[in-house]
């Protein structure tokens, strides 16, 4: 594509070529589509009518309580729009073919330089943002509606104007308009048939493949610290790591990942692998490894977790340590519910054995469920509880979905663009491989989970229930670290923050990760990339103790690791290797669970 006056030249034999493989590929994606045997829960494809209905009730209302302001959102609207079309218009009747002035704040979507330069697309993306600032002021200013319904008004809408970007369309995008020129539509060719890929790899649904399936093997060129599997039941494998120094702390690290993706965020390859950095020094570290719930996992819930999982790895890596103390680490929901562990072991006076306590990105107090609330409503709640009746188990393919759409610029649009328009490979990124190497949840869990914690917010106010224990938060009395992170979009750092507050524990910590859910945590310090915030006064609300912590570059890690040392009281011992006589049947790391598919059953 070209701005001058260089004639266009008709079609090449390649390019009618490639439009000729169009149509087996159109045949292909009709037989791909087709596979779908169920279509996704109309509850679970987004919030239902009558919340849009009641931002359109909550408008009317502020337009007959005040005209006014309505008529100045409409007139600045059409203001700007005209002033817009004139500007483009008298460019034009200069002669030159080139925009407009163009002041629009700076998007990622339109980092292609035609977006500025080309009068038509510079256009489209002008009308765009426009369009865009429009709909967020006129949400904004809503007066009659419930908080919670705003927010998640604003959050939906969003979603919408985010799908209408210009960006997203090919006859609207000139940098995949100009690739489809330059390789005679060889781009566009390549573009479907990764469309068609990614709908037969999902038996008739959507998703976007965001890493090259090809590039990584578990255990191959991810997840490769050595170690072994020293313990194996129905719910997980213990794996324990070979040591690296000649002496060790003496309470090793037991780590509880969450299980709605699989342990290896935390040893992906060597320079970025948590597990490694904590062996390098000289830490004993073992890990859980859970498996990949099947429908026959249906009726597992939280106590089984709790008594199963966690209690069962306790007893088992100290066993295998041959220790009296181990230091605790829970991951998102697995801190959520090491923190359970954690009460209730305090209500039975079994807390001996646990040295420290450390919480990565986790919530125990849910009153401000952050971005990922908008999820939390019944609309959504109950079509999940429905599916999980149905099927047994909560299918990863949902949550994949859920948390793609908290960032859907970065992990559903701009990925399809790039793959479907741009014809281009995904990339070999580890981070986004493990993204979508998601797991199935047990119904029941999902279940207790969602009405209970996140819902109720139980723990934190009036008791959660688990068996015969009801569950206060302030229970929890060991010492405790946290790390939260500045951006993360699934845990709100305000909320972990109020969590930790709420512990009865006399020793606590906070620390506050520059980046988000994954990148403030798997933050190594040879990076020397994202900050972190420390301040030791947690009695203050959380802005204020942000406006007054002290900023430190670099990772958290190795202040965490110092963090664990002064805790230890009984100093280093001979390192400890893992396995013995009684292991010999047990695989490897990083074990079996992690690459197992779970049995769905037939799909007849």
């Amino acid at each position: 594509m070209t701005t001058d006056n260089h004639e266009i030249s008709p079609p090449s034999k390649k390019l009618k070529e490639n439009l000729q493989r169009v149509d087996a590929l159109t045949k292909r994606l009709i037989a791909a589509v087709a596979q779908k045997q169920e279509p996704t829960p109309q509850s679970l494809q987004g919030p239902s009518h009558e919340l849009f209905m009641r931002a359109a009730s909550a408008y009317v209302t502020e337009m007959m309580a005040n005209p006014a302001k309505i008529i100045e959102h409409q007139v600045s609207y059409w203001s700007k729009s005209v002033q817009h079309y004139v500007e483009a218009q008298q460019a034009l009747a200069q002669g030159k073919l080139q925009a407009p002035q163009d002041d629009m704040p700076f998007d990622r979507r339109f980092a292609n330089p035609m977006w500025d330069t080309h009068p038509y697309f510079n256009f489209l993306k002008q009308q765009y943002m426009l369009n865009a600032e429009a709909v967020g002021q006129a949400i904004q200013d809503i007066e009659h509606l419930e908080p919670r319904e705003k927010k998640r008004v604003e959050y939906f809408s969003r979603q919408i104007v985010d799908m209408f970007s210009p960006s997203n369309f090919l006859g609207t995008n000139p940098e995949a308009l100009e690739r489809a020129v330059e390789t005679d539509g060889e781009s566009l060719v390549r573009g479907l048939e990764n469309l068609v890929a990614d709908i037969e790899a999902n038996h008739g649904d959507l998703l976007v493949t965001l890493a090259d399936r090809d590039a990584f093997r578990v255990g191959e060129n991810l997840a490769t610290t050595p170690g072994r599997v020293v313990f194996q039941n129905r719910l997980f494998e213990l794996i324990q790591y070979d040591p690296t120094t000649e002496e060790v702390e003496k309470p090793p690290i037991l780590v509880f990942p969450p299980w709605i993706n699989k342990f290896y965020i935390l040893d992906l390859k060597d320079r970025n692998s948590m597990i490694k950095w904590l062996v390098d020094q000289g830490h004993t570290v073992f890990v859980v490894s859970w498996v990949n719930p099947d429908p026959s996992y249906a009726d597992v819930g939280m106590l089984d977790y709790v008594e199963d999982g966690y209690e069962t790895a306790i007893a088992e890596a100290k066993k295998a340590a041959k220790v009296k103390k181990l230091n605790v680490v829970g991951y998102c929901i697995a801190g959520t519910t090491l923190a359970l562990t954690l009460a209730r072991r305090a209500k039975r006076g079994n807390t001996d054995d646990i040295n420290s306590a450390t919480f990565f990105t986790t919530l125990t107090d849910f009153s401000d469920q952050g971005e990922v609330g908008v999820f939390l409503n019944n609309d959504f709640i109950n079509g999940i509880v429905d599916e999980c009746k149905d099927k047994g188990v909560l299918e990863s393919i949902y949550m994949a979905r859920t948390f793609s759409y908290l960032r859907s610029n970065d992990l559903i649009y701009g990925p399809a663009i790039k793959s479907y328009m741009m014809g281009e490979a995904p990339p070999a990124f580890d981070l986004l491989y493990w993204n979508g190497d998601s797991t199935n949840l047990p119904g029941k869990m999902a279940i207790e989970y969602l009405r209970g914690l996140c819902q109720d917010d139980l723990f934190a106010n009036g008791g959660f229930t688990l068996g015969e224990d009801t569950l206060y938060l302030q229970e929890v009395d060991v010492p405790v670290c946290a790390i939260a992170c500045e951006t993360d979009h699934i845990a709100a750092w305000r909320s972990s923050y109020y969590g930790v507050q709420k512990m009865s524990s006399v020793d606590k910590t906070f620390i506050l990760s520059e980046s988000g859910h994954i990148a403030g945590i798997v933050n190594p310090p040879s990076k020397k990339k994202y900050g972190h915030y420390i301040n030791p006064d947690l009695k203050r609300a959380a802005e204020p103790w942000k406006e007054k912590a002290d900023f430190h570059d670099g990772s958290w890690w190795p202040r965490w690791d110092a963090w664990l040392q002064d805790r230890n009281e009984d100093g280093k011992v001979k390192a400890r290797k893992p396995g013995g006589s009684k292991h010999d049947s047990l695989p490897q790391a990083p074990g079996t669970y992690v690459v197992a598919e779970p049995d769905m059953g037939s799909d007849d």
